[in-house]
């Protein structure tokens, strides 16, 4: 049996933009996707804290070092700047693994998007 579990979480970056004019997607600084393992491309689930709103989308890399958070196309009805939103990713696996398996979750500073040293 496959189960879908946490696989890693970006908790409480803030949106640096929102982008309704964009093809699509969310555009995250390349550190952050670095800390948290994403991958470019890959489905993620956006929540944001302030309306309650969740989304799926796919993740693109941004500018290095620049704290990006945007979300792009439709998806930037469900947000406004400011707005703090936790970013995940989901894997499948067999029971035995997803027991012994532990997501990975990154903190980055609220303020600025930015890892913290």
């Amino acid at each position: 049996m496959m189960i879908e579990v946490l696989r890693a979480k970006l908790h409480r970056v803030r949106i640096t933009e929102a982008d309704v004019n964009y093809i699509g997607s969310i555009t995250l600084d390349e550190d952050l996707i670095d800390a948290v393992g994403f991958v470019e491309g890959e489905k993620v689930q956006v929540l944001n804290v302030n309306n309650g709103e969740r989304l799926e989308t796919y993740v693109i890399k941004g500018e290095r070092g620049s704290g990006a958070v945007c979300l792009n196309g439709p998806a930037a009805l469900k947000a406004s700047v400011g707005d703090i939103v936790i970013v995940v990713a989901y894997a499948q696996m067999g029971l035995d693994e997803a027991r012994a398996f532990r997501p990975r979750i990154v903190f980055p500073d609220e303020g600025t998007n930015r890892i913290k040293a």
